[in-house]
């Protein structure tokens, strides 16, 4: 009966009536279709990027982003876009279109401050509440296609508000908010850095990190999806640390304001130009001169989302990785340790193994934290035990010695006999070693896929040691050169321990 309803009310229609209900009716499960509706003087069919973000939205919202290599869903998109591309925009329409496809869906939104917070939530609420022009078949709300999507009466507060058969459906707040009250299983984060002078603010960025960690995620219901839409400032700015801390939950759709396309110039030669992503927002001449103009930092994470403490990194393009299932263990012909000890309370210690296959080393484990010695000798002994190290060297500068004589002392009382500890002297000028091995760190030392999750504060020190200027810590790349320099025979431990009942000498 409901069907033959429905019939009769197709007959009914004009012909620009049915037009418009078959538009509907294709938009209500397609959000890019829907987009197109809603602002057509904005959303086109040309711009290929913006189908793009809006397929990549709906892909995750219906779990149907999927990682490759782990055979699950992504949950987290990364949103890495220029300005003008109209990403908050479409996350609020996208908030829209999540209402119509089940109005339980419950959506926490999170900005910079709650005033910027306040807008995006009034954005949709606006929305949600706008009304049809009668006589235009060409204007559309969020209504002509679930007549059911009502702002609960008397509900209706600018940050936190509910839909007609919902309970809660909507929270908005800011960095320095909290939520309360409401649990959802649509997370968005929205422009979470203000400009450049936060971006290298660690503070700031620690406090980012840590409501994520402690207010967001708790907030998140089982199966829950995210958004993180953000200019990329920084490598330890959110979206860093998202996507390095949870890989394989990450999906980053990156697009920067200039490609490099190849052309066929009037000779027919091959030659490369820079091009806008989207000519008709931005065109290519105004993009070059911006690019002129600006400076190289702001033009770099703007337009290009490159962070702009990663063009200066030392180790800015990346390292070799494997994949631990796959390495042949018995094709080590050494099993290394470098350790690097604390010089001050606000040093780290950095003890890394590695197995060696001709010049290269493998990357095995990296023990890194700033405990006290009371706590890193056995860990370190221990460590060199899991890892069938044959030769441990340790520096002796400041308290090195002493170190390596207890971490051989708790080697014994582990029973561990095939590994020789010896120390050394490092005479030899820090940050020129780091310098000019860096080439060689890079190129000889390979790090296990999963590595920048699998040591976290680790990574995070190697990403961010600048070639030029001041690094708060020097720790990490210390080690990492040092385990080259033991690869290459640079260094050798000079002095003897005791290792079960005979003394050995340097390696």
């Amino acid at each position: 009966m409901k069907l033959l309803k429905e019939l009769a009310g197709y007959q009914t229609l004009t012909p620009k009536e049915a037009i418009r209900r078959e538009k509907i009716e294709k938009a209500k499960g397609n959000f890019w279709e829907y987009c197109l509706l809603m602002n057509p003087s904005f959303f086109k069919r040309h711009r290929t990027y913006q189908k793009k973000i809006c397929d990549t939205m709906q892909a995750l919202y219906e779990h149907r982003l999927i990682n490759k290599k782990t055979g699950k869903p992504y949950d987290i998109l990364i949103l890495n876009l220029p300005p003008g591309a109209g990403k908050s925009y479409t996350a609020a329409l996208f908030a829209t279109w999540c209402y119509g496809q089940n109005i339980k869906n419950a959506i926490i939104t999170v900005s910079y401050n709650a005033t910027l917070a306040e807008t995006f939530a009034k954005s949709v609420r606006n929305m949600i509440s706008d009304e049809e022009i009668k006589g235009d078949d060409d204007y559309y709300v969020p209504n002509s296609f679930w007549s059911h999507l009502k702002i609960k009466r008397g509900d209706g507060a600018m940050n936190k508000w509910s839909l007609e058969g919902s309970n809660m459906s909507y929270l908005a707040t800011g960095f320095d908010g909290s939520i309360t009250g409401m649990r959802g299983n649509i997370g968005i984060i929205d422009d979470p850095i203000k400009n450049a002078e936060e971006a290298v603010n660690e503070s700031v960025k620690e406090k980012h990190w840590r409501f994520y960690k402690n207010t967001f995620a708790s907030r998140m219901l089982d199966g829950a999806i995210q958004i993180i839409i953000q200019t990329r400032w920084a490598t330890d700015d959110l979206a860093g640390m998202l996507s390095a801390t949870f890989p394989e939950r990450c999906y980053e759709l990156k697009i920067q304001a200039l490609e490099t396309v190849a052309i066929k110039d009037e000779d027919g030669n091959c030659i490369k130009i820079e091009k806008s992503w989207c000519e008709d927002l931005y065109s290519t001449a105004d993009l070059l001169q911006k690019k002129k103009t600006l400076d190289r930092d702001i033009w770099d994470a703007n337009y290009m989302q490159e962070p702009i403490d990663k063009k200066g990194g030392l180790y800015s393009g990346g390292f070799k990785t494997y994949a631990p299932d796959m390495l042949d263990l018995s094709r080590f012909t050494r099993l290394i340790s470098y350790t690097d000890t604390a010089d001050t309370g606000a040093d780290y210690l950095c003890s890394i193994c590695c197995g060696v296959i001709d010049r290269y080393g493998y990357i095995l484990d990296v023990y890194y934290t700033d405990d006290p010695m009371e706590v890193t000798e056995p860990e370190t002994a221990r460590r060199l035990g899991e890892y069938g190290i044959h030769e441990a060297i340790v520096e002796s500068n400041n308290g090195g010695r002493a170190f390596a004589r207890n971490v051989e002392k708790q080697l014994k009382k582990l029973r561990i006999k095939k590994c020789n500890v010896t120390w050394f002297n490092q005479s030899k000028n820090k940050k020129t070693r780091i310098l000019v091995n860096a080439s060689n760190v890079m190129e000889q030392l390979i790090m296990p896929e999963d590595w920048q999750s699998r040591w976290t504060d680790f990574a995070k020190a190697l990403v961010k040691y600048q070639r030029k200027g001041k690094n708060e810590h020097d720790d990490a790349p210390d080690a990492l050169t040092g385990v080259v320099e033991v690869i290459n025979g640079e260094v050798k431990g000079k002095h003897y321990v005791r290792v079960g009942n005979k003394r050995r000498f340097g390696l």
